[in-house]
């Protein structure tokens, strides 16, 4: 039988954490912590890799499966404004998602330094980007729903080949 002693610090046995605020008290040591976050970090880009390269491989095959399909799809993306194509609203709801999210973690670091007017400043931004990608999908989405494009059991679109009877 060992005999073996451990120092228990009087300060209620957080050990180093009393001199480092990053040190979280579910760790016994900062390498501890780092090597969880470490593969934790790793772990949840395998799981991304996994899922969109699943969705990717789906993709692929589906398009190389239904290939006419793809492209009559692709044909409902062109957007017409004044009778010319506009492809812009992807791009445009891409630069309201990335600023929103600029704006959201501005307004969670004016939260925790306890700027007030910050906050409030940076989450009424946030909530006009996210009006603003509303009404673009809006935009996007009503043309498809008055076309009967809808998913499931609620889909309703007849292709013009479909009535003329030259599809499929």
């Amino acid at each position: 039988m060992s005999t073996t002693t451990t120092d228990v610090p009087s300060h209620g046995g957080h050990g180093e954490h009393e001199h480092n605020p990053y040190h979280q008290h579910h760790f016994t040591t900062m390498e501890q912590q780092f090597d969880t976050s470490k593969l934790g970090m790793w772990l949840f880009i395998v799981t991304e890799i996994l899922l969109f390269g699943g969705l990717f491989v789906g993709f692929g095959l589906m398009q190389h499966r239904y290939p006419r399909e793809f492209i009559e799809a692709h044909e409902h993306l062109k957007q017409l404004i004044g009778g010319h194509p506009f492809p812009l609203y992807g791009a445009v709801n891409t630069i309201v998602l990335l600023v929103s999210s600029w704006t959201m973690v501005m307004g969670v670091n004016a939260a925790q330094t306890n700027q007030k007017d910050k906050t409030v400043r940076y989450l009424v931004i946030t909530i006009l980007l996210a009006c603003v990608f509303l009404v673009i999908k809006y935009v996007e989405y009503s043309h498809k729903f008055h076309d009967g494009l809808l998913p499931g059991k609620f889909y309703s679109h007849q292709a013009e080949d479909l009535i003329k009877g030259t599809y499929g």
